[in-house]
């Protein structure tokens, strides 16, 4: 007998299938969450953290987590990491998330 897997990635914050979800992790006070967003809803998740990202103070970056999840860090600005990197010579899209191979390197600049 034969079987088949499907797994169907889904944001969790528009309830839209989503074939690039990925799963983030934050914390807040001491608790930690995680969600699976699609790269649009990740965008907004970065914006809206960005300003207090930029007022807090960077205590580092914990962790590294591997595979499909990737730890958000809202203070880096999308467009900034675009445009570093097409002049660094990486081919970026546009739109939607940033590869993760680009924000290591914009990171590590």
């Amino acid at each position: 007998m034969a079987q088949k897997i499907i797994t169907i990635y889904t944001d969790d914050l528009t309830g839209a299938e989503e074939s690039e979800a990925s799963t983030h992790h934050f914390s807040l006070d001491g608790v930690e969450y995680e969600i699976d967003l699609g790269p649009d809803s990740y965008e907004k998740l970065l914006e809206a953290l960005a300003p207090f990202m930029t007022g807090g103070r960077k205590l580092g970056r914990g962790k590294k987590l591997t595979g499909r999840n990737v730890v958000a860090r809202p203070s880096q600005d999308a467009a900034a990491m675009r445009a570093w990197a097409k002049d660094s010579g990486y081919s970026v899209n546009e739109r939607g998330r940033v590869p993760a191979e680009i924000r290591e390197a914009y990171a590590n600049r």
